[in-house]
């Protein structure tokens, strides 16, 4: 093997595990992450859980900011159909990796949906800030008192909640998140990696279900 790329494993691994170690300082704030978790050449460690069967053969890696307007309309007008004809036929899964830079609020409504995930409830936390966008970038709907408003609909335990959202406690695994994005070339939001058995394909922007469409059918 290549010395030099031998090297480089050892300093992701090292900085990957440097982070985790951040994450999981205080033993009532553990972080349960599965550190050698990658799609192609995307740790997703630090990303979602995963959305579908992890078996699935073809992964769909989603790079996306809550306040961002066309990942608003992807989620919208595309991912239904991904979802019904996809990941819920087994036939691939879906992983939220956060590139939180449109604004001063997307860090923490990134960090807010894994405080969301610390009970069980990533995925229901996620939606529901797609739901919940409003037009203006900073315009107060995902300020902190929103995130937590938006808990409280949800019925989560608000004390538990409002602890990890003000305290940070996932600040380093969204930092490291929208790095892996710059890394892998990713230039806006949403951006997308298909990776399928054989290799993996790269889209940007709210493409429609049509192109997802064709590139899932060849991989498939």
């Amino acid at each position: 093997m290549n010395k030099k790329a031998v090297i480089l494993g050892v300093i992701v691994i090292g900085i990957i595990a440097g982070v985790a170690a951040s994450l999981s300082s205080s033993p009532s704030e553990s972080v349960n992450l599965d550190m050698g978790r990658t799609h192609g050449t995307i740790s997703t460690a630090m990303g979602s859980a995963i959305l579908g069967d992890p078996s699935a053969p073809i992964t769909i890696v989603e790079f996306g900011d809550y306040q961002c307007h066309q990942c608003y309309n992807w989620f919208h007008n595309t991912k239904p159909a991904i979802t019904r004809d996809y990941i819920e036929t087994g036939k691939a899964n879906l992983v939220f990796v956060d590139m939180a830079f449109l604004g001063k609020d997307s860090p923490k409504a990134a960090q807010a949906s894994y405080c969301a995930e610390d009970q069980g409830m990533y995925w229901d936390y996620h939606d529901l800030l797609y739901i919940s966008q409003e037009s203006k970038i900073d315009g107060g709907w995902a300020n902190s008192e929103r995130l937590k408003a938006f808990a409280f609909s949800l019925g989560l335990d608000m004390e538990l909640f409002e602890s990890c959202l003000d305290s940070g406690k996932y600040s380093k695994r969204v930092q490291y998140n929208t790095q892996q994005a710059r890394d892998n070339g990713v230039r806006g939001t949403p951006g997308f990696f298909i990776v399928g058995p054989d290799g993996q394909q790269q889209l940007g922007g709210a493409q429609p279900f049509s192109v997802f469409k064709q590139i899932l059918d060849t991989m498939a």
